[in-house]
């Protein structure tokens, strides 16, 4: 897990939570976010993922969004961290992203109180409209 910036309790920037198993795709999303003033919390699947959360809601510092990786080979993937983080937080918003067009989620992600999807490769445009409309503060 990495932060991009300190814990400030003044900073207003919104703050996301990135889950993907590739570790050049957390740093690509993180270098397209910190362009926008997002502060960002990188993990590598879905347990880290939901780990970080439970810390950060112990901490009264929840996520204006977490962006979890829809499949991670030989660990848990974006669909279970998911369920787990709604659960801990029924208002979390969750966007996944995913390079598998034909995985059923792409179409049913609103059933199980998914935000929106972020198909890769994703362009910086559609990244940056799709977290805008999700941490609209």
């Amino acid at each position: 897990m990495k932060k991009s910036r300190p814990d400030d309790s003044q900073n207003k920037h919104p703050r996301i939570l990135i889950m993907d198993d590739e570790v050049n795709v957390q740093k690509i999303l993180e270098k397209m976010l910190d362009k926008f003033n997002y502060t960002t919390v990188l993990t590598s699947d879905g347990e880290a993922a939901i780990r970080t959360y439970q810390i950060a809601l112990a901490k009264n510092a929840s996520f204006d969004l977490t962006i979890l990786d829809l499949t991670v080979p030989g660990g848990m993937g974006g669909k279970e961290a998911a369920e787990q983080i709604l659960k801990l937080d029924p208002n979390a918003k969750i966007i996944f992203s995913t390079g598998n067009a034909n995985d059923p989620m792409m179409s049913d992600y609103k059933k199980i109180g998914i935000f929106d999807i972020l198909p890769k490769p994703f362009r910086l445009e559609n990244l940056i409209e799709k977290v805008k409309l999700a941490t609209r503060l």
